[in-house]
């Protein structure tokens, strides 16, 4: 059988029971959890699972079981935007696996959950079924608090499932992508208009590197502004130099980067291409690593 990647993101960061009763209940459903990733400030969890279809079918729908009786979006609040309580889903293939099963795992989900749960389901990335719903940001616009608004355009009628929200649980997007790193850059600022400015200079959207999307956010209990990256194709923009592209705009305007951080994983090849880089050996592999046992 095929193996997937599948990397939910949930609308909880803050309460260590309803995320612990989340986890339990992806593992209960046979796939593995290689990663779980959660976040006050954010007030969002990312879970790294892998699996074949069936597994992660079965643990995805228990992981929205609990979220859906544990998630109240209209008191839930963070910095990271949200539209759903299990936020999105996507489904990575892994090797000996294709984008074709990542993309019917998704249909398949997509179609279960509207179903079972009675949610909105918008289909993203490769396994989108319009252009303008592709792009994630594109879907995600307005919020779960805009949706009903956004929901009474014909253009955003649901993939799957009814055609208004659900009132506690807002909508859900799920697709296939390629893999993605999410990286993190903790200034030594709370100015988070600086941060902002960074994202700014520094995303695909405005001009900046390709394949990122970035947001400047506040971080409330560190004191701390952070630009939030997402690498969508390292190949193109690499860890490396995105971090020295936020740490040259940050030196421009005062600032440094203080500390980063690794939201989930990251494949094996963008870690050798960091050290690569960061050492200057351009044909840097993992051949070139001795690996020691204590």
């Amino acid at each position: 059988m095929p193996r997937l990647e599948c990397v939910p993101n949930v609308s909880e960061g803050r309460r260590p029971e309803v995320i612990e009763r989340l986890v339990a209940a992806v593992r209960d459903g046979g796939a593995a959890v290689l990663d779980v990733s959660s976040d006050p400030d954010h007030n969002r969890s990312v879970l790294t699972l892998a699996g074949e279809p069936e597994s992660l079918h079965r643990s995805l729908l228990a992981l929205f079981t609990v979220a859906v009786a544990e998630i109240d979006l209209r008191t839930q609040r963070g910095v990271h935007p949200r539209v759903g309580a299990v936020d999105v889903v996507p489904f990575i293939p892994l090797a000996g696996s294709t984008m074709a099963e990542a993309v019917a795992a998704s249909r398949r989900l997509g179609e279960a959950v509207a179903e079972r749960f009675a949610l909105p389901v918008y289909l993203y990335e490769e396994a989108a079924s319009r252009p303008e719903r592709r792009a994630l940001p594109d879907v995600r616009r307005g919020g779960f608090e805009g949706f009903p608004a956004k929901m009474a355009d014909p253009v955003w009628t649901p993939d799957f499932g009814p055609g208004q929200i659900h009132e506690t649980a807002g909508v859900t997007i799920v697709g296939a992508r390629f893999f993605l790193i999410a990286f993190n850059l903790i200034l030594d600022t709370p100015d988070v208009a600086l941060a902002r400015a960074i994202a700014r200079e520094i995303r695909a959207a405005s001009g900046g590197l390709p394949a990122v999307r970035a947001l400047g956010v506040y971080l409330e209990s560190r004191g701390r502004a952070q630009v939030s990256l997402n690498l969508l194709d390292y190949r193109q923009t690499s860890v490396w130099t995105a971090m020295a592209a936020v740490e040259r705009a940050a030196a421009a305007r005062g600032a440094a980067v203080a500390e980063t951080e690794l939201i989930g994983l990251m494949p094996e090849d963008a870690m050798l291409g960091v050290v690569g880089q960061a050492l200057k050996l351009p044909r840097f592999q993992a051949e070139n690593v001795l690996w020691r046992t204590p």
